[in-house]
């Protein structure tokens, strides 16, 4: 069967136009065409589903005087879109900048799979903190098929285990918000990231990358408060509805690709997570006594089919986790090294993405050369370290995804995997482009390789070894 073959994308040039109107740089996406899953280069991603909610009529108005006509404490900006969740720190988070900024509130809401008991109520309680508008993009189909699938075909883990859930999510989120800044003319955007983690740094990047005229307003590195009581102290005296108590809880983040779990008990690396803690997977313990086999179909290494059916990436995603959390797949409990220097523990979630990362590493094994393999693996460490500091829209990325795209443009088959207990084995592995000859690797000799030639290849092979132990021993 003749090779696919792939041409490696030019480097992109820089925009002669403004920055603000020039589009974002190219991602990869899955084109389904006569049957097939083709990779193409997009410049741009329309969501599937876009919501606005105006706060009408009175409360809208409340919203535009006062305090927006005069300024804040701090300064003035006309309108700031927030990265809004509906939590204690986006909530108090609106009446702060109406407050210090004298601006209009739009809060933005991406709709990355985390579920819908997280997407209820959100309008509610946006009006109730001050904001104008609530936008709410559905982004899961975006995320998985441009931003999760460009990292699986790499390879990228960061530090061993990471599957760079939060990671990855964080840019699709972050241009969504500059989409919106421009729909709705907003001179600046705002996120509630404390100042200790990663998230402002991916946030941030991504805003550079993308309109550097926005300014960038980051409550956590401004305001007073200093823990939760103080946020619900300050939720009280602006009359924002915040159903929370002060009792010390997890702080989790959950998209379709995974959930995270920080905090709480947590905090002490010797304590071993509760059982109670976990919400996408049964404990290994308690998972079916009876394994299951799943098949994966794989073209150009990504996901594409189960059992033989082809599913959408972002239905075929949420499948695995439906399958993967059942028998308790993807738990890592791990101490990582964040970007701005200190060490953290999280645990993580991720029985579908783990499902996944297994069948294309399995397949690879069938399709990719040893020096290939190799330098895939290298560049995969660096292209894992870039997603997790935040550097997407880095032109080292896009490159680097331009040669990953190219070399697994052969990684084409299936993947027979058991699940059981925890456990993720590979059963089966097939690809009308496996390297894998039974004539050659059989113990039986054949015309392609004589045994006999070995001798000669040892001998080259290990001459630098001899002439090393023929000096240390004078001979």
């Amino acid at each position: 069967m003749p090779l696919p073959m792939r041409r490696l994308a030019a480097a992109p040039s820089l925009p002669a136009v403004h920055p603000h109107d020039s589009p974002a740089p190219p991602s990869v996406r899955l084109r389904r065409q006569h049957g097939r899953v083709s990779m193409e280069r997009s410049s741009t991603t329309t969501a599937r589903g876009v919501s606005c909610v105006m706060a009408s009529g009175k409360e809208h108005a409340a919203t535009t005087s006062g305090d927006e006509k005069k300024g804040g404490l701090r300064g003035k900006l006309k309108k700031v879109v927030l990265a809004y969740s509906g939590g204690l720190d986006t909530s108090v988070i609106v009446p702060w900048l109406r407050e210090n900024y004298g601006c209009e509130v739009v809060c933005f809401t991406a709709d990355v799979g985390q579920g819908d008991i997280e997407l209820e109520g959100l309008e509610k309680k946006a009006k109730a903190s001050g904001a104008s508008q609530l936008v709410v993009k559905d982004l899961t189909e975006e995320f998985v098929g441009e931003y999760i699938y460009p990292c699986l075909r790499a390879g990228a883990v960061y530090e061993r285990k990471y599957l760079l859930g939060t990671s990855m999510a964080r840019p699709v989120i972050a241009k969504a918000m500059v989409d919106v800044a421009k729909e709705v003319g907003a001179d600046a955007v705002a996120h509630g990231c404390t100042g200790k983690g990663n998230d402002q740094v991916r946030f941030e990047l991504t805003f550079y990358a993308l309109n550097p005229e926005l300014k960038v307003v980051a409550p956590w590195r401004e305001w007073d408060i200093t823990g939760r009581e103080d946020a619900i102290e300050y939720a009280k005296k602006h009359n924002v509805p915040i159903p929370v108590s002060k009792k010390s809880i997890y702080s989790r983040d959950r998209n379709l690709w995974h959930l995270s779990h920080e905090g709480d008990i947590l905090e002490d690396p010797a304590n071993e997570p509760k059982e109670d803690m976990y919400m996408m997977s049964v404990s290994p313990e308690n998972a079916p006594s009876k394994p299951e086999y799943l098949e994966i179909g794989i073209v150009a290494g990504v996901p594409t089919s189960i059992n033989g059916k082809d599913l959408s990436p972002a239905t075929l995603l949420a499948k695995l986790n439906e399958i993967g959390g059942k028998h308790g797949i993807g738990r890592i409990d791990m101490v990582e090294n964040r970007l701005v220097g200190m060490k953290s523990r999280g645990v993580y979630e991720t029985p579908g993405g783990t499902i996944m990362a297994a069948a294309v590493r399995e397949l690879e094994s069938l399709t990719l050369d040893r020096e290939t393999m190799q330098w895939k693996d290298m560049l995969a460490l660096k292209y894992a370290e870039l997603v997790y500091a935040g550097r997407w829209f880095d032109p080292l990325r896009l490159s680097m995804d331009a040669f990953m795209e190219t070399i697994t443009a052969t990684t084409t088959g299936s993947v027979t995997l058991k699940l059981y207990k925890g456990s993720v084995t590979v059963a089966s592995r097939k690809s009308p482009y496996s390297l894998y000859r039974e004539d050659i690797s059989s113990f039986e000799n054949g015309e392609i390789y004589d045994q006999a030639d070995a001798e000669g290849f040892i001998r080259l092979y290990g001459l630098p070894t001899r002439v090393r132990a023929m000096l240390e021993k004078g001979i």
